[in-house]
C-alpha cells in the first residue's frame, strides 16, 4: 500500500480543504436549482460527472470502459459510495428531519477509524487520532446545532436508514484501500459510472418525462454540480483515500459543513452566529489533530 509520506502534512492539510470546498458546493449548486427533483439532481449529477471523467479519459487516448479486473472495484465502490446511500438518503429525508439527517451521517469518519483500525494493518487507532475524530464530531454537533433534533418526522426507520448511509461510505472507503494497482482516477470513473447508470434508471422511473425539463430550467447549476462538486473532488478524494489512508480522508466529511455555510453566507445571504464559529472552529481542530497525526 501507498504510506503517507507521499503526501507531506501541509498538503494532506491543503488537499483536504480544497476537496471539502469543492464537494461542499455541491450544496448550493443544488439550492440553486430550485425546485428540481432530488432523484434529478441524483441522476443528472452523477452521469455529468461520469461522462467528464471519461471524456478526460478519451481525450488523453485512453479507453473509459472497464477492464475485467476492474469490475469488482467498480461495483463495489459505485454501490457502497453511490447510488444505494444515495438512495437510503432520498428515503430517510421522507422520514426524519434534514438536520438529524446531517448529524448521524456525521459519525461516518468515527466508523471509518474504527473498520480501518481493523481491516487495515497501517490504519492504528492511535489515540490522537481517536481524540481528533471525536473533537471533530463535537464540532459537528455544534455546527448543526440543537434544532436538528426538532422537527416532524423522526421514524426509527429514517434514523436505520441513515445509519446504513455512514456505514456504507465508511466500508466503501475502507474497501478503496485494497485496490492496490488501480489508478485513483479509474477509480472514480468506475463510482461514478455504475452509480450513474443506477441513478439514471431510477430518475427515469419515479420522474419520467419531466425530469428533462427541470434538467433544462436549471442546466447551469446541474453541470455546475456534476463538475464542479463532484467530478473533481471524487477524484481527488480517491487519492487522498489510496495516498494518505481512509481515516484521514474522511475528515472531509467534518469540513463539507463549515464551507457549506460559508459559502452559503456568501452567495445566499444567510447569516452565521457565535455557535456556528465556534463548531466550525472545533471541526478544524479535530481534523488537523488527525491529519497530523502519526500512523503509530
Amino acid at each position: 500500500m501507498i504510506a503517507d509520506r507521499d503526501i507531506s502534512r501541509a498538503g494532506l492539510l491543503l488537499r483536504l480543504l480544497a476537496c471539502s470546498l469543492m464537494w461542499s458546493s455541491g450544496f448550493l449548486f443544488m439550492k440553486l436549482a430550485g425546485s428540481a427533483s432530488p432523484w434529478v439532481l441524483a441522476g443528472s449529477r452523477a452521469g455529468i460527472a461520469a461522462s467528464v471523467i471519461a471524456a478526460w479519459f478519451v481525450a488523453r487516448g485512453l479507453s473509459p470502459l472497464p477492464e475485467r479486473r476492474e469490475l469488482v472495484p467498480w461495483l463495489a465502490l459505485g454501490t457502497l459510495n453511490g447510488w444505494l446511500p444515495n438512495v437510503l438518503t432520498a428515503y430517510a429525508l421522507t422520514q426524519i428531519p434534514a438536520g438529524l439527517s446531517s448529524m448521524i451521517q456525521a459519525s461516518g469518519p468515527l466508523m471509518v477509524a474504527v473498520i480501518a483500525h481493523v481491516a487495515l494493518a497501517d490504519e492504528p487507532l492511535t489515540p490522537r487520532r481517536l481524540a481528533g475524530v471525536l473533537v471533530g464530531f463535537v464540532g459537528m454537533m455544534l455546527l448543526i446545532g440543537p434544532a436538528a433534533l426538532h422537527g416532524e418526522g423522526g421514524g426509527a426507520l429514517g434514523v436505520l436508514a441513515m445509519a446504513a448511509v455512514s456505514l456504507s461510505y465508511a466500508v466503501g472507503n475502507v474497501i478503496a484501500r485494497f485496490f492496490v494497482g488501480f489508478p485513483a482516477e479509474r477509480l472514480a470513473l468506475g463510482q461514478q459510472t455504475v452509480s450513474a447508470v443506477v441513478a439514471l434508471f431510477l430518475m427515469t422511473v419515479l420522474v419520467g418525462a419531466p425530469a428533462l425539463g427541470q434538467i433544462a430550467a436549471a442546466w447551469p447549476s446541474i453541470l455546475a454540480l456534476g463538475v464542479v462538486a463532484t467530478a473533481v473532488p471524487i477524484t481527488m478524494f480517491m487519492t487522498l483515500i489510496l495516498r494518505a489512508g481512509p481515516t484521514r480522508a474522511s475528515m472531509i466529511g467534518y469540513l463539507l459543513p463549515v464551507w457549506a455555510t460559508l459559502l452559503a453566507i456568501v452567495f445566499l445571504g444567510e447569516t452565521v452566529g457565535a455557535r456556528e464559529i465556534l463548531g466550525a472552529t472545533v471541526i478544524l481542530f479535530g481534523v488537523w489533530m488527525v491529519s497530523t497525526a502519526p500512523r503509530s
